[in-house]
C-alpha cells in the first residue's frame, strides 16, 4: 500500500467523499452542530478518514457544547501540531501524523479534571469503529 503522504492530490480526490476531501486536503471546517459525530457517545474508537490511523478513543471524548466532536486526549503519537495563523486567529491545528489530514484545532480550555485540553475535531474527518 502507498504511504499516504505520498497521495497525489487526485489520488486523495478519488479515495475520500468531497466533504472529506474539503476538511481533510482542503483544511475546511464543516458548520456547527452537522456533522455526524457531534452528539454521539458511543464506544468505540475514532480513525482518521482519510488513511485509518487510530486517532481518538471514545471514553475521551466530552461535551463542549461547541458543535463538533470534542476529545481530552489524542492517542500517543496519532496526531502532530502546527500554529495556524488563519483567519487573523492564532490556533492550533491538528493534523493526523500517517497521512497530514486537517483534523480540527486543539485548545486549552477542556475538562481541568483531565487534560485540560480540547480537541475540537471535524466529524468528516474522523469514523468511529465500534
Amino acid at each position: 500500500m502507498k504511504d499516504p503522504k505520498e497521495l497525489t492530490e487526485q489520488e486523495w480526490k478519488e479515495k475520500l467523499s468531497a466533504e472529506e476531501y474539503y476538511i481533510l486536503r482542503q483544511k475546511g471546517t464543516e458548520r456547527a452542530f452537522t456533522g455526524k459525530y457531534w452528539d454521539v457517545f458511543e464506544d468505540g474508537t475514532y480513525h482518521c478518514a482519510g488513511c485509518g490511523n487510530k486517532l481518538f478513543e471514545s471514553y475521551t471524548k466530552f461535551e463542549s457544547h461547541c458543535g463538533w466532536p470534542s476529545f481530552d486526549k489524542a492517542l500517543e503519537g496519532s496526531v502532530v501540531y502546527h500554529e495556524d495563523l488563519s483567519f487573523g486567529m492564532k490556533r492550533v491545528e491538528v493534523l493526523c501524523a500517517k497521512c497530514n489530514g486537517h483534523l480540527g484545532h486543539v485548545f486549552d480550555d477542556g475538562p481541568q479534571e483531565t487534560t485540560g485540553l480540547r480537541y475540537c475535531i471535524n466529524s468528516g474527518a474522523v469514523k468511529l469503529e465500534k
